[in-house]
């Protein structure tokens, strides 16, 4: 989905009575203190029956059925989506269904509700504003993952690893890394003897990954670029990217489940 392109959609639309567009943000963030005891629950049900409520008292029947079909359809999705919430949600909806744009996000936002000719867009172009298109680099050693996301969503990942024998990164396509077998000790001495090569190479090897991953910038127009992981691998990767660094976040994620380093990149 390219967020850009739904919110200049949702600009475009303007609809007279009995139509309107119903538009939703609504802060479900448990870290947030006034979210501790699941209010979000409250504030929904509050905010969507205050429409009905005042539809009621306008006696529009096609317009109160119209709204209607949109609460149904809004109540649905929350409840079906219940224990894969994060933050917020974003909801867009029109009664004929030629709009539906329905989001779960890992970035908060302020609770409200409409019911107009328009769609309320200023708020999703203010967090797309802060958390646009954004590439996320992990580097643990021999291993380099890359994730595309926007507004928070992960959309791609990729994952390369350095093939000792060629000194070339290639594209992992299994379902998890290979892991070198400890001995007693902790380590292997063929992990022992890699580690000092790894050290020896680092950069060079960093750079012959780096334009592969301009090039995934560029592809994936990302407008913002993280480095996670170690301060010296990261910065060796940064030094050989043409394209511009936003930050290096200085720990290893790469093991670390998509969401967590999600997370962990926006709050930094």
């Amino acid at each position: 989905m390219d967020i850009n392109k739904e919110i200049k959609k949702l600009e475009s639309v303007h609809l007279e009575k009995p139509e309107r567009v119903f538009s939703m943000y609504l802060n479900t963030d448990p870290a947030d203190p006034d979210q501790q005891g699941g209010e979000w629950k409250i504030q929904l049900k509050n905010g969507l029956n205050s429409f009905e409520n005042y539809l009621k008292k306008d006696n529009d029947r096609e317009e109160k059925r119209n709204f209607k079909k949109v609460k149904e359809k809004v109540e649905r999705f929350v409840h079906e989506n219940e224990l894969k919430l994060k933050k917020s949600i974003v909801i867009f909806a029109t009664p004929d269904d030629s709009i539906w744009f329905a989001e779960i996000f890992q970035i908060p936002v302020e609770s409200n509700f409409y019911w107009e000719e328009t769609a309320k867009v200023d708020q999703l172009k203010e967090i797309y504003h802060k958390f646009p298109k954004t590439g996320i680099i992990l580097t643990q050693k021999e291993a380099i993952k890359t994730m595309d996301t926007e507004l928070g969503i992960l959309k791609d990942t990729q994952l390369y690893e350095l093939d000792l024998e060629t000194e070339d990164w290639r594209q992992h396509t299994g379902p998890h890394r290979a892991q070198v077998t400890m001995g007693a000790g902790g380590k292997s001495t063929k992990q022992d003897q890699f580690e000092s090569r790894f050290e020896a190479n680092r950069y060079r090897w960093y750079k012959s990954l780096a334009s592969k991953l301009d090039k995934l910038s560029k592809d994936n127009q990302w407008q913002k670029i993280y480095i996670v992981g170690d301060k010296e691998e990261a910065k060796d990767l940064c030094d050989n990217m043409n394209k511009e660094v936003t930050k290096i976040v200085e720990k290893n994620m790469l093991e670390h489940e998509e969401m967590k380093v999600i997370a962990e990149v926006m709050a930094s």
